[in-house]
């Protein structure tokens, strides 16, 4: 009987915290747990945004221990076998801990992969909890109160179990600051990007984007499921063209009726061809891309707030403001202030 193909995911050798300390070495250790039955695909997302050696790119690398209940050889539900070197004792040294999935929503986890998370939780870990990993941490009481996403599929029952959860069902992804979760599959790798993004800046996580060949940034809100994809529907190519054409003039007032009119629609006609390409409305589609172009800016230039108000739209500086706080629980000169103090990053 041929031997099954195993793959490891031994801690690099090469990266050395050397000359950090002890709070710069735990930011820039990434745990992901894996467990028996797991998918190969789910496991690789972390692994492949966090843990590939991009440094020749000019991104910083993360330190990834890839952590087991049991560690050793785990068997995956496509038929590989996964070589986890590290226990959960290594939680401890990671300031973000990533639950990647998990083989199924109504097998609850041990009390001791459970404890071991609300310990991590405490000690001032950021858990992640990437499409059925939601619902580990939703057993070991870390979402109680707070805002969540899962796979759209298992909502209801997600719903049903943890009543006291605000989930918000139609999500890709949900960032609570210190708790993150996200919807299925390819809404791990938004997210994943997302946490790069806020750690290292737009320019890291576009780079490492371009590597995955997917897109650099998606805003959490965006819906996870569209009945059809963009192209097979009637007027989607007008409906791309005024995206794009709208992408270009934040800074101007844009009404509804404006891109209808662009598009050569009515205003019917284009809010319901709109809501069916984007799975938004006009409205949140606009404050996505003007907060996005807003937290750009801030990073990559040194343009006044007030500037930066005004080119992405926002018209006054404390209209801006009002939303930093509303979407991003911090203000604008904060948000710059961290970038430009995480801008180094690991090393």
């Amino acid at each position: 009987m041929p031997a099954r193909p195993v793959t490891s995911f031994a801690e690099p050798a090469t990266r050395s915290a050397g000359g950090r300390s002890a709070a710069q070495r735990r930011e820039a250790t990434i745990a992901v747990l894996a467990f028996e039955g797991m998918s190969l695909f789910h496991l690789s997302v972390p692994c492949l945004v966090f843990g590939e050696d991009r440094r020749e790119s000019g991104v910083p690398p993360y330190r990834l221990l890839v952590c087991a209940e049991q560690p050793g050889l785990l068997a995956t539900s496509t038929g590989f076998a996964v070589q986890a070197p590290h226990g959960l004792a290594r939680l401890r040294e990671a300031g973000t801990v990533i639950v990647p999935t998990w083989p199924d929503p109504l097998q609850r986890p041990s009390e001791r992969l459970l404890s071991a998370l609300r310990r991590a939780h405490e000690r001032g870990a950021r858990i992640v909890g990437l499409c059925l990993g939601a619902f580990v941490l939703a057993e070991a009481g870390l979402l109680d109160g707070r805002p969540a996403t899962t796979h759209w599929h298992w909502a209801g029952l997600f719903a049903q179990r943890f009543p006291r959860v605000r989930l918000a069902p139609e999500v890709l992804y949900v960032d609570d600051g210190d708790l993150l979760t996200s919807a299925g599959t390819a809404a791990g790798i938004d997210c994943c990007l997302h946490l790069l993004r806020t750690r290292l800046g737009a320019e890291v996580a576009n780079r490492v984007a371009r590597r995955l060949v997917v897109a650099p940034h998606r805003q959490g809100g965006q819906a996870q499921y569209i009945e059809q994809p963009v192209p097979a529907r009637p007027g989607a190519d007008r409906i791309g063209q005024t995206l794009e054409w709208a992408a270009r003039q934040l800074a101007q007032p844009l009404s509804l009726d404006r891109l209808a009119q662009h598009a050569l629609m009515s205003r019917r006609s284009f809010t319901r061809h709109f809501r069916a390409s984007t799975g938004t409305t006009v409205t949140q589609w606009l404050g996505a891309q003007r907060l996005a172009l807003a937290q750009r800016l801030l990073e990559t230039t040194d343009l006044p707030v007030e500037r930066i108000a005004a080119d992405a739209g926002f018209g006054t500086p404390l209209s801006l403001r009002l939303r930093f706080a509303e979407q991003l629980r911090t203000t604008p000169s904060h948000y710059r202030r961290e970038f430009r103090g995480a801008r180094p990053g690991p090393n």
